[in-house]
Formats: C-alpha cells, sequence, structure tokens
C-alpha cells in the first residue's frame, strides 16, 4: 500500500489524501489541545473573484505560524499569501470572544492503526482503519462496541445513507461493502472487473438505489442494488482478490516470475456479490484519482431540487456534477465542471446550500457557488493540505496534515442567517492542535443535546470535541438534563485534591466541600456544612424537597458519601493522565476519585435532578458527604449526632461505594466486614543500643518479644488462636448458600479459568463471611543498622463478620496478647492501642429498598452478561525489570489458591465488550448494537437479576447510620471490578455512570410508592 500512495503522489503532484502511518507512535498529550492561538488567514484572488484587502479594510493584518511550522524568506516577503493570516474583525468583542472559546476535548479514543475514515449515525462513531478494521463506537458511552475487519486492505472511505439504513467502506483492496449500521452484517459485496485500484470515495442514492465509486484509475462506477436476483451471476474469478496483478503477477524476460504470498481469499459467505457491469463505468471522469465524491440536492438549478446530484473531486484540480439517471446504461452525466485541471487535487468537499467548499494542496480551501457555477473565494487555512471539511451549524470545520483543526465563520444562509450575525468575510474563529499526526477525516453530528466535532488521525486517535455553546445554533430547553453537564460537574469535582490523610491538603479538602456545597445549592438543594471536632474536614449536607403535595406521606432517603480521596502520587508516571485533570478515554473517565466516591455522588444528584426537571420527585433526599472516610471518618459520629435534629427523620439509607464482581455482571452489596486497627507496641527501659557491643541472651528485645506474641495469634491454615473468635459467627443458611451458587455459575460461565465451584465459592466465603487478621508494618526505634531497638511496634487489622461485636473482640484481644507477653518473662513493657474500628453490616436483600434496586438494574442495564465477548484492553503496565534473582522454592502446601478481584477480572487490565475482530460463532442477537429487545414487539427486554454479594472491606458509617436512625441501609455498587480504586490510572466506565444516574432516578421514584 505504501508504494501505491508514494505512486499517487507523482501522478497527481503530492496530490495523495491518504498518508501512510508514519506517525502513529505518538504519546498521547493532553496540554497541547488546549492552547487556541489567534486566528490566521490567508487568500488568493483571480480576478475574476470578489476579494478583501488591507486597503479595502483600511486595517493591518497579523500574521503567524501553527506551533512547530517555520516560514521562508519567500514566504514572509509574500506575506499577504502565506499561511495562518488573520482578519481584524468588524466585531471586534464579539470575535475576540470567539477566539477565546476552546473546545472542550469530550473523549479520546485509542486505535491501533491509522484512522483514514470516519461517519457518524445516530447512535454510533464509525471509523475506517489503515488495518482494513472497521471499529464503532457508542456514541453515549464513547464505548467500543464492535469491531470487524472490513477489508484487506485499508479502508479509504465510509459513506452512510440519509437514511441510516446502509453503511458503504470502500478501500485499498479494489472492493464496496454495503453493511447494516446496526449490526455490521455483510448486505453487499461490490466489485468491477477493471483494474481500478484504490477505491477512495463512495456515495449512494437511496432516490436511484444505486451505489458509485471513484476510484485510483480515474473512473466512476455504478451499481443499482435493485433487482440484484435478476441479473446476471457474476463470474468470482474475476474477483481482485483471484485475478493476477498486472504489477506484481508480471512476468519477467524469460518467462519467469516470482511466487508472491497469497492473500487470504474473500469468504463469500455474507452478503450479495455484485459485479459491475463493464458498461456502467465512466471512464477518465477525472484526469486524476477520484478523491471525494458527495450525494447532494437542491444545489444547482441544472436538476430538479428533488433529484439526487453526484458531486466528485479529483486529483487533477476540478470538481465535477453529475445528473443521474434510473437507467444503469446512461448511469451518470456530466453538467458542470468547476475549476481547472491544473493536478492540484481536491481532497475533500464540503456543501452548504448552493454553496460548495473544496480543500486542495498547500492549505488552500475554495468556495464556489454551484448555481452560477463561479469561484468565490480562495482560502489559504493552513500551513499543510486540508484533508477534511464539514459545514456544521454555520460554521467550516477544516482539519488538515499539521494536525490543526480550525473553525470558520461563513457567509450565513438559511437557518443560520441573521442580520446580526451575516457577514461577507470568513474569519478563523477558533484553531487549535487536535491530533499528534495528520487529521486525514471528520464528522459532525447533534446528539443529546451536544454539537460533536470528530476528528481521526494518523496518530492512530480519534477524538470528540465537544463545541456546544461555540456555535451560533441554540436548543430548546430539554426534557432531560444532558449527560455531558454530569460529565463536566465531576471534571470540576475531580480537580479539587481532596486528600483528607494529608494535612498540607487540608485548604484542597475546604474547596472541594464548597465547591460540592455550591452545586447543590445552584441545583435547588438546602444545603450546610457541619463541622467537625478538631478542625477535620466537614460534612457536606445538602436536602432536595419533594413535590409540595406529597408533603403529608412522602418519605426521606438518606445518601451517604464522601468528597476526599486517597493520595494520588506520580512520580513514577504510572498514570495515564494528570490524576486530579479528569479525562475520557477508550469509553471510561480517568482520574483520582472518578469511582471512588465522586462520580456515584454526581450520579445520584444528578438523578435527583432529573426527577426535580420532571416535577416527579415525591421524597425528601438528602445528602450527607463526609470529608474524611479516608482516614477513618474522624468526626462523622459526633457531627451527625449533633445535628440529628437538622437532618431528620430517615426512612431509608443508600450508599455506593464499591465495585462489581466482574466487569460484566450488576451486582448489589448486603454485607460488609467490620474492621478494628491497632498498633501493639514493646518498650524496654534501656536505650538503642549495639547488638554485638551490648547484645546478650539476658537482653530482653522488644523486636523478639513483639514477634513472639504476634507469631500466637495465628496457627495453621491461618487460624485466629483467640479463644471464642469464631463463636458468634451467623451460620449459612439455605438462601445465602445458594446466592453463592449463582455467584459462582455466573463467574465460571464466564471465565470458566477461575477453577472449580467448590473452591471458588470456598475462596469468596473466605473473604466475605469469614473473619481474618493480618500484620500490616512493623516499626522499630532507632537508625538503621546492628541494634537492638529500644522500642517495637507492629499495625495490625482484623477483619470482623456481622455478630462479632467490636467491642468483644477489642477485650478478647487485649486479653490474648497480654497472656502471652507474661509467658515471656521479660523486662520490657505491652501496650496496645486501638486506633479505628467499624462495626460489620448486614443487610436484608428482601426489603423494599434492595427490592427497588434489584428491579431498576434489571430495566435499566437489560440482558447484560448472557454471551461471552472478548475484552479491551486497559492501559498498559510498564514492564517491571527482569529479576535475575534465584527464583523462590516452590511451597509444598496443597491448600488451593484463593481468588482475589485481579483474578475475577483477568488481571486488572480488561474492560468490558469487544475488542478484538467479531467472533462468527456469535449468535446474530449478540451482534446487535441496538438496545436489545424481545423480539415481538420491540420492548426493551430485562436483564437478569443483579449477583448479591457481600465485600471484604468495610466502611465505618453504614452500620452507625443505620443505628442512628433506625433505618435500612442498601448499598449500590457503580463501579466494574476493574476500576483501580486506590490505585494508579483509577477510573469509571461512561455508561456505569450514566446507568447509575438512571439507577437513582428510578430509585428515588419508585421508593416511596413502596
Amino acid at each position: 500500500m505504501a508504494g501505491v500512495r508514494e505512486a499517487s503522489r507523482h501522478v497527481n503532484k503530492k496530490s495523495n489524501k491518504r498518508p501512510d502511518n508514519e506517525n502513529s507512535n505518538v504519546n498521547l498529550n493532553f496540554q497541547q489541545w488546549n492552547g487556541c492561538a489567534s486566528a490566521r488567514l490567508g487568500l488568493t484572488f483571480p480576478s475574476s473573484i470578489m476579494f478583501l484587502t488591507n486597503s479595502d479594510e483600511g486595517e493591518n493584518q497579523s500574521f503567524g505560524l501553527e506551533q512547530g511550522e517555520e516560514r521562508s524568506e519567500d514566504e514572509a516577503r509574500s506575506a499577504h499569501t502565506s499561511d495562518d493570516e488573520s482578519y481584524e474583525v468588524d466585531d471586534r468583542e464579539s470575535d475576540i470572544g470567539r477566539l477565546k472559546e476552546k473546545p472542550e476535548l469530550a473523549h479520546y479514543l485509542q486505535n491501533d492503526s491509522s484512522i483514514l475514515a470516519l461517519t457518524v449515525g445516530d447512535q454510533f462513531i464509525y471509523a475506517g482503519t489503515q488495518d482494513g478494521e472497521i471499529v464503532v463506537w457508542s456514541l453515549a458511552s464513547f464505548e467500543l462496541v464492535l469491531r470487524i475487519q472490513a477489508h484487506t486492505r485499508a479502508v479509504l472511505c465510509l459513506f452512510l445513507s440519509a437514511d441510516g439504513q446502509l453503511l458503504f467502506s470502500s478501500a485499498g483492496d479494489a472492493i464496496v461493502n454495503a453493511w447494516c449500521p446496526v449490526n455490521l452484517k455483510r448486505l453487499y459485496h461490490v466489485y468491477s472487473t477493471y483494474d481500478v485500484g484504490d477505491v477512495f470515495s463512495v456515495a449512494y442514492s437511496k432516490q436511484f438505489g444505486t451505489v458509485y465509486l471513484g476510484a485510483q484509475n480515474t473512473s466512476i462506477q455504478w451499481c443499482s442494488l435493485q433487482d440484484s436476483i435478476n441479473r446476471p451471476r457474476p463470474n468470482l474469478d474475476n474477483h481482485p482478490d483471484r485475478r493476477n496483478h498486472r504489477f506484481f503477477d508480471s512476468v519477467q524476460h524469460g518467462g519467469t516470475s516470482t511466487p508472491r504470498p497469497q492473500p487470504a481469499q474473500t469468504a463469500f459467505t455474507d452478503g450479495e456479490v455484485l459485479e459491475i457491469d463493464k458498461a456502467h463505468m465512466k471512464h477518465y471522469a477525472h484526469f486524476g484519482y477520484v478523491y471525494c465524491m458527495l450525494m447532494v440536492r437542491g444545489v444547482t438549478r441544472l436538476v430538479e431540487s428533488d433529484e439526487d446530484v453526484l458531486v466528485s473531486g479529483g486529483g487533477d484540480g476540478t470538481i465535477k456534477l453529475w445528473k443521474l439517471f434510473q437507467d444503469q446504461n446512461r448511469g451518470i452525466e456530466e453538467i458542470a465542471c468547476l475549476g481547472e485541471d491544473d493536478a492540484e487535487s481536491v481532497l475533500s468537499m464540503a456543501v452548504d446550500g448552493s454553496f460548495l467548499y473544496s480543500s486542495k494542496l498547500e492549505g488552500v480551501i475554495e468556495l464556489w457557488d454551484l448555481d452560477t457555477k463561479q469561484k468565490l473565494r480562495v482560502i489559504r487555512a493552513h500551513r499543510g493540505d486540508v484533508m477534511t471539511l464539514q459545514m456544521g451549524w454555520g460554521y467550516l470545520w477544516s482539519a488538515g496534515a499539521t494536525g490543526f483543526a480550525r473553525k470558520y465563520s461563513t457567509v450565513q444562509y438559511g437557518k443560520y442567517q441573521s442580520s446580526t450575525s451575516f457577514s461577507q468575510k470568513y474569519h478563523c474563529v477558533n484553531r487549535w492542535k487536535a491530533h499528534e499526526g495528520r487529521i486525514l477525516a471528520s464528522a459532525v453530528i447533534n446528539y443529546n443535546g451536544q454539537q460533536l466535532y470528530i476528528t481521526g488521525g494518523n496518530d492512530n486517535s480519534v477524538s470528540i470535541w465537544n463545541i456546544t455553546g461555540c456555535t451560533s445554533e441554540t436548543y430548546g430547553k430539554s426534557e432531560v438534563l444532558p449527560d455531558n453537564q454530569m460529565v463536566k460537574s465531576l471534571q470540576d469535582f475531580v480537580s479539587f485534591k481532596t486528600i483528607s490523610s494529608r494535612p498540607d491538603h487540608a485548604e484542597d479538602c475546604r474547596r472541594g466541600a464548597t465547591f460540592l456545597r455550591t452545586l447543590f445549592k445552584k441545583h435547588g438543594a438546602y444545603t450546610e456544612m457541619l463541622n467537625t471536632d478538631n478542625r477535620q474536614n466537614p460534612v457536606v449536607y445538602a436536602k432536595f424537597r419533594g413535590n409540595p403535595e406529597t408533603s403529608k406521606q412522602r418519605k426521606n432517603i438518606l445518601f451517604y458519601g464522601h468528597y476526599d480521596v486517597v493520595p494520588a502520587d506520580n512520580k513514577q508516571g504510572k498514570w495515564i493522565v494528570d490524576p486530579f485533570q479528569m479525562k475520557g478515554i477508550n469509553g471510561y473517565l480517568y482520574g483520582r476519585g472518578v469511582s471512588d466516591n465522586k462520580g456515584p455522588i454526581m450520579a445520584a444528584l444528578y438523578g435527583v435532578m432529573d426527577l426535580m426537571h420532571e416535577q416527579e420527585l415525591e421524597s425528601d433526599i438528602t445528602f450527607l458527604i463526609e470529608g474524611e472516610e479516608e482516614s477513618g471518618s474522624r468526626g462523622f459520629k459526633d457531627a451527625v449526632r449533633r445535628h440529628k435534629d437538622l437532618i431528620g427523620e430517615i426512612d431509608y439509607i443508600i450508599l455506593a461505594n464499591s465495585y462489581w464482581l466482574d466487569d460484566e455482571v450488576p451486582c448489589l452489596t448486603y454485607g460488609l466486614r467490620g474492621m478494628l486497627h491497632a498498633t501493639v507496641k514493646v518498650d524496654s527501659n534501656h536505650p538503642d543500643v549495639h547488638s554485638g557491643v551490648d547484645g546478650s541472651f539476658m537482653m530482653d528485645e522488644p523486636l523478639f518479644d513483639l514477634t513472639a506474641i504476634l507469631a500466637k495469634l495465628k496457627g495453621l491454615h491461618n487460624r485466629i488462636q483467640i479463644p471464642g473468635f469464631y463463636d458468634a459467627i451467623l451460620p449459612v443458611t439455605p438462601v445465602e448458600d445458594a446466592r453463592y451458587n449463582d455467584i459462582t455459575d455466573v463467574l465460571i460461565k464466564r471465565n470458566p479459568e477461575l477453577g472449580p465451584p467448590d473452591t471458588l465459592k470456598a475462596s469468596l466465603m473466605a473473604r466475605w463471611r469469614e473473619p481474618n487478621l493480618t500484620i500490616h508494618r512493623y516499626k522499630v526505634s532507632g537508625p538503621d543498622g546492628s541494634l537492638v531497638s529500644s522500642q517495637a511496634s507492629a499495625a495490625i487489622s482484623l477483619r470482623l463478620v456481622p455478630n462479632q461485636e467490636v467491642e468483644d473482640v477489642i477485650t478478647s484481644l487485649t486479653k490474648f496478647l497480654e497472656t502471652s507477653f507474661s509467658t515471656l518473662d521479660t523486662h520490657n513493657h505491652l501496650s496496645i492501642t486501638i486506633d479505628n474500628q467499624a462495626d460489620a453490616w448486614l443487610g436484608d436483600p428482601d426489603n423494599e429498598i434492595f427490592q427497588t434496586l434489584e428491579d431498576a438494574i434489571m430495566d435499566v442495564w437489560g440482558p447484560i452478561g448472557e454471551t461471552r465477548r472478548s475484552s479491551v484492553p486497559g492501559p498498559k503496565p510498564k514492564q517491571a525489570p527482569k529479576n535475575s534473582a534465584t527464583p523462590p522454592t516452590m511451597s509444598p502446601s496443597v491448600k488451593p489458591t484463593p481468588t482475589t478481584s485481579k483474578t475475577l477480572t483477568n488481571g486488572s487490565d480488561h474492560t468490558s465488550l469487544a475488542a478484538t475482530p467479531l467472533d462468527p460463532s456469535l449468535p446474530e442477537s449478540a451482534l446487535d448494537l441496538s438496545s436489545p429487545s424481545d423480539g415481538s414487539n420491540g420492548q426493551k427486554r430485562r436483564g437478569r437479576k443483579p449477583l448479591y454479594i457481600r465485600e471484604g472491606g468495610s466502611i465505618p458509617s453504614i452500620r452507625f447510620l443505620e443505628k442512628e436512625f433506625n433505618a435500612p441501609a442498601a448499598h449500590l455498587p457503580c463501579g466494574q471490578a476493574s476500576d483501580s480504586a486506590h490505585l494508579d490510572n483509577e477510573r469509571l466506565r461512561v455508561s456505569n455512570l450514566y446507568k447509575s444516574r438512571e439507577i437513582f432516578r428510578r430509585l428515588f421514584k419508585d421508593l416511596p410508592r413502596k
């Protein structure tokens, strides 16, 4: 393919539209797109074209270059035709404001190869790649939902029919395929018997039921998709995969040839194979490659306004308009030719009514009036070739080989025309670095109240730019609050470094609390800051009142969360983004606290706001968001007790501070272990001494005594030796046992490598419903060296289960350690300090709050987890250097290896849904990208019940709130197992955030009605 590309440059004077992947290995840098410099524009003026000059305007023009560009002396002397000139605008205040409008990078999508083509539909972004794949992402969540091997060579063009029913792709393999946009099932496979070379462009007319393709051999060919059954059967020996190639299969002198590897022959088992009739070709449609085509209506008086017109741009520098005919033997007829045969290739086109914009080499954009066939303007827009153009919302969007994208005001007409904004000039009102390589494709779409400009480049990425508010078009009042508003609030929330464990971030915590309180207040809540003792972080209190007509019978639901986070040091560069500058990548939001617990807080808040917007909030919703959860909830209990009258009576408690078992199946958490953190310390009467000078058997060493008593805490198979420690543990009930069986069945069905069901079940039980004791670290006095330390301490913790009372465990632990210490006959002293404690929690999965959540999850998530699908790799961790040390000796133990959260997520570096080519063995229902239905009446199918799980971790406040308000609690995990909470690259899947919002909306609406 590289050879073909290079040859095209010589034929068309550097007119290569599709560069090879020379800049694909580029590191992601989110900072460079953020700077938007002054607009720069340059013009060249043929004598017949209306133009503006400095003297006409009476203004001095300024010149500048895009980042990293240089200007020669000749270019400097001819600045009036150089790149990046900027107009001085008439309405200075208005345009200066526009220049400051920086597009928001809504999301960044990574791929393995260059993005050469883009199109967008109502639900999905479709990308054609250098590797011959079509990749599909969801517009709703930016999640990768499908990837297929569409062609054997690079996909050069994608075209979505106007009605959204057919997706066409053309490629370097001389093939055009038509796909169902919903499941990417191939419907038609079209080829020519001629050696057409690369098919650079494709267009489709629904009116005539015909697909048109522009090729490297300068021809335009067409093929009707109608009455295909009645046409002659294609001769598959003429297929491009099966015939000899004139160059590669040519015979050298003497009649010999060099064998070359045979490409995999195209399978014809799916889709209808159509062979283009030899007569259905317009030879030499251009005297150059046919790079781009458009299907338009009402652009010229030469054709009826309700008829489709084909517009083509070629490597010869001309643009041609073609009248289309139902008679396939007539096919197309040239009705207009714009421009001169100057070999300045037309690389892209965009239509705005009867105006047509065409991009060319060396940064030139031409404006044509299709009615009069006159060239109105020539705009020197970029330093490099302008590879792609789009018209959207009254603006022209251009992007090119330098990686910069630009937004131009235009001569507005139609629905964008107004007496205040109409202008006869073209201003660059925005310019930004969009990619680290060449921008090769773009698309625009209105989606869910957002205006999106989408770009793809040879840096193997797609960028989605949210330009809402940067254009002249406005939307009426929406029935729902857009999701992007929630994401923006979360992005602002994450930017506060609310690290409760570090005193130097105390002010950041206060600012984060103030931001959250302000956000609650902005959206209609009554708010207060509940101060804590010892100047610890305050609790944010907010109450949303239900509809006045329900005041007598409405319930009060309490949502508990925390705004503090754990530290996110990035000294080793393991984070792929700034931890406190949230970024969207490959369907995930990355940033510290995005999953634990700022994202769920935003989901709950916006769920309430949705109900208020719909005037359906029938209950009072109280938020208690503390700032010390990651530090043991210091001061939270006292603050709640002091302000209990303000908080009022509570009927239900909900929190969302944990994760699913894997990355696919939603869960509900009904149990948490309690915890007890303690410091065990042994002191001696002597100072630190040298072990050689003063050490002897007569000296009692604190570290040895400490080790001796801690060693007695556990026995064989890690059984805790404290007398009566296990007596209070509740037995497993048949209902609970059935829940564990359900969990193991689902997990093993999805991942058989998890092992025998009994082993997995036992491992989960050990983590969730069995207590454990851990020694976390030792600490000794004195510097490193051969010392006998005068003091030694150890931090230990016990994880407790429901029915184990913390105070009883403290008493028995203290007694056991003191008794063990007394048997040592030592001169040292023992002290035990309780650092933190929390009760275990066990909810009732059969109560109304859990049942309401179950119904909401089944409705919102639908039939998830029913089929096995491949996974999307997450960020690849940096490889640790290989250790040349002798491998450790294998343990003789035959105990089964316990299952961990890493095991359940296949190493935690995966997300859900397909990233690899689609598995053809999957049932057709699994390939459908649209919302699942039951197949009978189009209604959305409900999913399976969520998994009811318990967790080994602890949340100190949940059992306290239950006791304090005498109200039941439920726990909704929002994130996936691979969210990496507390770790590097913490993240939350966009779809999890959106669906959690909807689940909270349904919970707050339906629970009071129970």
